[in-house]
């Protein structure tokens, strides 16, 4: 099922951005092999290591192999030479002392798109140190943006940093293995969580080097500056968001909340009267529930929506008609996206369970059963 049924991918298993970038390829309809380290298994979901919570592993198959062992190697470079590209996420260097760097990998597959997914990139005076999520959004510039007025920047939870990195890999794979049809030659693809942070705010790097984006936070339409672009509490505790950013959408977000004739609201761009005219909002706001603010406002053009949490999202009324989200092995998760009209996409199944598919990867590619003993004897497999 899906567009890439026939591809193949080798992840070789870590955290992060690469393994989202492999459930995007399994969930396309590629195959997708799971090299993880045998020694430590899955890494930890948060504090549990039940690999049904591991959701960016589903639809993968999982082969478990010592890579400290030198004959991991030849188990590695022999899945590579049928494989369309290889996904990796160690530091700078590290595949190369495997001997599994480019050189190595597209000499036994010209044809291998090898991606390469890390913090800071392959170069630079940040390459070899570690970093998460909060510190590449910061270096970016993104985060300073998160906070409200003189708080502390705020790390948003949603991983913003790392999925725009995966999904810079997958782009760029995708276009390198377009160019490996037609002449052959595969590519190396650098993405980089940095660079992935810095590419999702374009939209504000334009807005600001036109001179219509304050440095001070809160002093803009997008970050909760302007009234008509934010969240808000209700009288029950819940909050609701408000985006009426173009004018005949704030016409109408004005005409619902009953606004429209208080001279307060006469001029929108006049920045002085926004902290008076997102106090009376906020006011107005916290008078009712937010299913009142839901019957009066959603489904209108005054660009509105609730404020879930991952309980409640699933349920929404959209995401179930959608199908937005799917539940694998008992486990509520995001559905496979974006959809395809005549090559739908599918889950091929739930995560693995560490080491749970060697034999059958591993004899597809040749390998025996003497070969298979001779390896779980030597402590490879």
């Amino acid at each position: 099922m899906g567009p890439l049924a026939g591809k193949r991918i080798i992840e070789m298993g870590g955290i992060g951005p690469g393994p989202l970038a492999g459930m995007m390829f399994a969930d396309m309809g590629a195959e997708v092999i799971l090299v993880e380290r045998k020694s430590t298994g899955k890494p930890p979901v948060g504090p549990v290591v039940d690999e049904r919570f591991a959701i960016a592993n589903r639809g993968k198959k999982s082969v478990a192999l010592d890579l400290k062992q030198p004959g991991a190697r030849d188990v590695v470079l022999r899945l590579l030479a049928g494989a369309d590209g290889l996904i990796e996420g160690f530091r700078p260097g590290v595949m190369e002392r495997l001997g599994l760097g480019p050189v190595h990998c597209l000499e036994a597959n010209p044809a291998l798109v090898y991606g390469r997914l890390t913090g800071w990139g392959q170069d630079g005076p940040l390459a070899q140190a570690a970093g998460h999520e909060i510190n590449y959004m910061a270096l970016a510039g993104a985060l300073w943006h998160s906070g409200r007025g003189a708080a502390p920047p705020s790390a948003p939870p949603t991983m913003a940093g790392d999925f725009s990195a995966a999904l810079l890999l997958v782009t760029g794979m995708l276009a390198a293995m377009l160019k490996a049809g037609e002449t052959g030659s595969g590519d190396v693809v650098d993405a980089a969580i940095s660079d992935g942070s810095v590419l999702s705010t374009t939209l504000l790097y334009g807005l600001f080097e036109a001179g219509y984006w304050r440095v001070e936070r809160q002093q803009n339409v997008l970050d909760g500056g302007a009234y008509w672009y934010d969240a808000y509490e209700c009288a029950d505790g819940g909050f609701i968001t408000l985006g009426a950013l173009e004018p005949q959408f704030h016409e109408l977000l004005l005409d619902k909340l009953g606004l429209a004739d208080e001279p307060l609201f006469s001029d929108r761009d006049d920045r002085s009267r926004w902290p008076a005219q997102k106090a009376r909002v906020g006011e107005l706001i916290r008078t009712k529930s937010r299913q009142y603010w839901c019957d009066l406002l959603e489904g209108s053009d005054v660009c509105f929506a609730p404020v879930l949490d991952f309980a409640a999202a699933p349920r929404h009324p959209h995401n179930l008609a959608r199908g937005t989200f799917t539940r694998v092995d008992g486990v509520t998760q995001p559905a496979p996206a974006p959809r395809f009209r005549d090559s739908p996409t599918g889950i091929a199944g739930p995560p693995p369970v560490c080491g749970e598919h060697a034999d059958d990867v591993l004899a597809a590619a040749g390998y025996s059963e003497a070969e298979l003993a001779d390896l779980r004897d030597k402590g490879v497999l």
